[in-house]
């Protein structure tokens, strides 16, 4: 700690030497996956535990479908929060530094993960156990909203022109891991717990290993953003943070359109993770951890689809990447219900594993095509905020509308509802113009 704490006030000024100074890319890559999974891992946490404990400990009043979508709709608190933390954590960046931003960005993401794992139950202190929950949701969604770095963006820049699409698809290894980390860790729990320990201590633990993983991301990115070199690059390809309104104000356009370019990506994200969990639970005979192994083997083929994202984008373009995804996500869409209604249990761990295939071969370039569309001295901002407003229209409430639609009108609806993703995603391409724009 001492030598950061000494680099970053000592060193922060200093101009390196050497003008023409180059880092490889895959010095960037590892503190950009170590960032991203333990961002993914804290709401992915939060996300399981919205299925299987906040309901029946939050909301014991209600019927497990209506408590499940009280809980659901304070999951979405997160993502709304997210656009406020970015314009908080921009104005600490501008005003202080970028190692300032992260490191109150980051304790507070992980101690508001934390804090959940200490709530009291309603049954030992009424309503206020709801929205102490809701609070620390909305803790979340601000400190992810501030956790922005431009790593990703610095990455993408410095990688060789033939390689640009697998580099960026590489932050992106982060939802993964952090979706297997925290997946594996539920299924430990609900597979050698009683469901009683399980309710009353077990469910705890994944949320105190939250402050690990952020801890080290932290370090490994700090690592990076406070050194002369990085610092330089940064300079270099000046991204640096502009005002929140000024580049809504001066690019309009690109902030719309990129918003709604992950549409199908960002839906897809929620209904084959959190989703046909609780799908699952509520309506299926299928135990908690029985489901929970089959989204942990869809977290690793979704792993591929993200690395094949890389290659397949290098070969034809980010563009026609992204508008093969969104296809492919448009004819599972008719598929979706008859696979997830299946009696069998081969026919759910097909929606689940196609679901995540699909999901990271479209997530695999969804956020550098944000970033594309911006020159180089908004990008920094720009794809902060169209990130967060992207996240927003299309997951953040994607468990909610989609629980509600097959509650109440049927499981087929919960397919229209994904199709409308990738046609958005398929109108916008059409849309927008070239997104290799920006190099």
């Amino acid at each position: 700690m001492s030598g950061i704490a000494q680099q970053a006030t000592t060193g922060l000024d200093e101009a390196p030497e050497n003008d023409d100074i180059e880092v490889s890319p895959g010095k960037i890559a590892f503190p950009v996956v170590m960032g991203r999974t333990s961002e993914f891992f804290d709401f992915f946490v939060y996300g399981i535990a919205s299925v299987l404990v906040f309901p029946y400990l939050f909301f014991p009043d209600s019927d497990p479908v209506e408590a499940t979508l009280k809980s659901f709709a304070i999951f979405s608190l997160a993502f709304i929060a997210r656009p406020i933390g970015s314009i908080i954590f921009m104005a600490v960046d501008r005003n202080f530094s970028r190692a300032a931003k992260l490191i109150g960005a980051l304790f507070l993401l992980c101690g508001s993960t934390m804090a959940i794992a200490f709530l009291p139950s309603y049954a030992q202190v009424g309503m206020l156990a709801p929205v102490l929950l809701a609070v620390f949701r909305f803790g979340q969604g601000l400190g992810l909203g501030g956790a922005w770095d431009g790593l990703p963006s610095l990455l993408s820049l410095s990688a060789p022109s033939n390689r640009r699409g697998w580099y960026a698809m590489v932050p992106q290894l982060g939802a993964a891991l952090g979706f297997m980390l925290a997946s594996g860790m539920f299924l430990v729990f609900t597979r050698w717990l009683s469901p009683e320990d399980f309710l009353a201590w077990g469910w705890r633990f994944p949320f105190f290993v939250a402050l690990a993983l952020n801890v080290v991301a932290l370090f490994a990115r700090l690592r990076l953003v406070i050194t002369p070199e990085f610092k330089y690059l940064f300079n270099d390809r000046e991204l640096q943070p502009r005002r929140i309104t000024e580049t809504i104000r001066t690019h309009p356009r690109q902030v719309f359109v990129g918003a709604l370019i992950p549409l199908a990506s960002y839906a897809m994200f929620h209904l084959v993770t959190i989703f046909p969990l609780s799908w699952a639970t509520l309506f299926t005979d299928h135990s908690p951890s029985e489901y929970l192994g089959s989204l942990f083997l869809g977290a690793i083929v979704g792993g591929l689809g993200i690395m094949l994202s890389g290659l397949l984008a290098d070969r034809i373009g980010r563009r026609g990447q992204l508008a093969i995804a969104a296809v492919l996500i448009a004819v599972f869409s008719f598929f979706a219900a008859p696979l997830l209604g299946s009696d069998t249990t081969g026919g759910r761990t097909a929606y689940v594993v196609i679901g995540f295939a699909l999901l990271g071969l479209s997530l695999g370039q969804a956020s550098n095509a944000i970033a594309s569309r911006f020159e180089s001295i908004y990008r920094y901002t720009g794809a902060a905020v169209t990130s967060d407003i992207a996240w927003l229209l299309g997951a953040g409430f994607a468990p909610l509308v989609a629980l509600w639609l097959c509650s109440s009108f049927g499981l087929a609806y919960v397919g229209y509802y994904l199709l409308s993703g990738a046609v958005v995603t398929l109108a916008a391409l059409a849309f927008s113009r070239t997104l290799e724009t920006v190099k």
